[in-house]
């Protein structure tokens, strides 16, 4: 194993995780709060960490998959670990394992919150845990390649670690140029949210922290009620936003290029909208009798709708008091999840398509034993390790989920909270039913649950493996092996 490139890379998470926490101190600055100092402590020990890690260069930049998976599992770690150090130092939230809580499900855009009262944060806090959705919607490793060039194909290997979805690709030959394109993409998208925001009426600070979190699909919101005391205007731009965010953000590359008609004939996005559409009318039509007018069940059905397949987790009304057939859909929109290459969670559209015609195939066999059919998405015929890795990751997340559900039930809670609990961690979706609703929050959980908790938001954000791989023996069996320090020529280059 590459050790040195992983202790590497590390130390450069560490130093951009730096720089970022003097943002927070500036927002402290502008409203005269104390609790900035604290982060600005903190920035400077990340800061001083990644000089020690970074100040020797490894001989090779070299680093092959599972050198690419135990550096981005232990970089989510690094992140979220001294992003909770501000919260803890402060005294905002008293409790470690609160704070590691609060900031994991900020970094993996889960937005499930410990804390009962929100608007009782300082700026700085409201602002620190926006802006770890947008830091962690389109990956900070990402942000990494867009900045730091790495030899031959490491840099696919990084990105096959972090980026959601079946498979990676790349928009342009360098893949160094294809995370610059994504950011500029995702920035310009939020900063045009911001300013449709501003135009509501919405005041400065709110629009800031409603627009990182909209963009990272995250949903911490800065009002107790989340989105239910805002205007329907503001409703309305957040759930275009989010249902925005939540499409394939190589869509957006194509329309950039003026491929329009090929952007909308992605089957993965048509299939996404027409979830969405089906999901908005059976609820429209289901809480119709319950809502002050058409328009109120629209603008509701719609927001949650486009909230939960995007695994953001804003909330406009209550929707635990939702009649059953509602709540349903939503759990199942939890499961289904946003498109592959977005900012969103889930399973991904993209695998259940593969799933659902890997049955058909199936079903066909069985009908013409001798027949051969390929499984294709968007005209090209998908390889069948590709298929064979969402087969994979479908039964690992199913025994994963069940495992978590199996543990949390231990509390003696009921099987809704528990359920619900584990769907909307392990999906990075934020709100569940019951105790863990819309109005309610993961504060009442035992430590030991939080950490399980915590774990899934990991696990659901990385794609399951990257993190799982960190508990293979095999991963680390050559780490502590002394061998002479000489280059060894592989085909993909040069390996330490």
């Amino acid at each position: 194993m590459n050790s040195s490139i992983i202790r590497y890379i590390l130390g450069q998470v560490l130093r951009i995780e730096g720089l970022l926490l003097f943002l927070p101190a500036i927002v402290s600055g502008v409203y005269r709060e104390h609790e900035g100092l604290s982060y600005c402590i903190v920035a400077l020990i990340c800061l001083l960490l990644s000089w020690l890690m970074t100040h020797k260069k490894p001989i090779s930049q070299v680093f092959y998959l599972k050198e690419g998976c135990i550096a981005t599992s232990l970089s989510w770690i690094f992140l979220s670990f001294f992003g909770a150090l501000p919260f803890y130092l402060t005294g905002e939230i008293p409790s470690l394992t609160d704070a590691m809580f609060e900031t994991v499900s900020g970094f993996t855009t889960t937005g499930a919150s410990i804390l009962s009262d929100v608007e009782a944060l300082s700026h700085c806090a409201l602002f620190w845990r926006t802006f770890t959705h947008w830091i962690g919607g389109m990956g900070v490793l990402v942000f990494l390649l867009a900045v730091i060039p790495l030899s031959g194909g490491s840099n696919m290997n990084l990105m096959r670690a972090e980026s959601p979805g079946p498979s990676v690709g790349k928009l342009v030959p360098k893949l160094r140029h294809t995370a610059r394109i994504l950011y500029i993409i995702y920035f310009v998208m939020t900063m045009i949210q911001f300013i449709l925001l501003l135009l509501g009426k919405m005041p400065v600070f709110e629009a800031v922290c409603t627009s990182l979190g909209t963009a990272g699909t995250g949903g911490f919101g800065i009002k107790n009620d989340s989105f239910a005391s805002y205007s329907p205007y503001l409703q309305w731009v957040v759930t275009i936003f989010m249902i925005l965010f939540g499409v394939n953000f190589n869509a957006y590359y194509l329309v950039l290029e003026g491929k329009i008609k090929k952007a909308f004939a992605m089957e993965e996005v048509r299939t996404y909208f027409i979830i969405i559409l089906v999901a908005i009318a059976i609820i429209f039509f289901n809480i119709l009798g319950s809502s002050a007018s058409i328009f109120d069940a629209l603008t509701h059905s719609s927001f949650q709708v486009a909230s939960i397949i995007t695994t953001t987790g804003f909330a406009s009304t209550d929707f635990d008091l939702w009649p059953s057939t509602s709540k349903a859909i939503l759990v199942l929109l939890m499961f289904i999840g946003a498109c592959a290459g977005s900012t969103g969670g889930g399973i991904k559209v993209s695998r259940f398509i593969v799933l659902v015609k890997t049955i058909f195939k199936e079903l066909l066999s069985y009908i013409h034993p001798k027949s051969i059919k390929k499984i294709k998405l968007d005209g090209k015929i998908i390889e069948h390790e590709v298929v064979r890795s969402v087969n994979v990751y479908f039964i690992t997340f199913m025994i994963l989920f069940t495992t978590s559900v199996f543990i949390v039930t231990f509390e003696g809670k009921d099987l809704i909270t528990s359920f619900t609990a584990v769907s909307a961690t392990i999906n990075n979706i934020g709100p569940g039913l019951a105790m863990v609703g819309p109005t309610q929050n993961f504060g009442h959980f035992t430590i030991f649950t939080k950490w399980i908790l915590i774990f899934d938001m990991l696990a659901g954000r990385l794609e399951l493996f990257p993190l799982l791989i960190m508990f293979h023996p095999a991963a680390w069996k050559d780490l502590f092996t002394v061998r002479p320090n000489k280059k060894i020529k592989t085909s993909g280059g040069q390996h330490e």
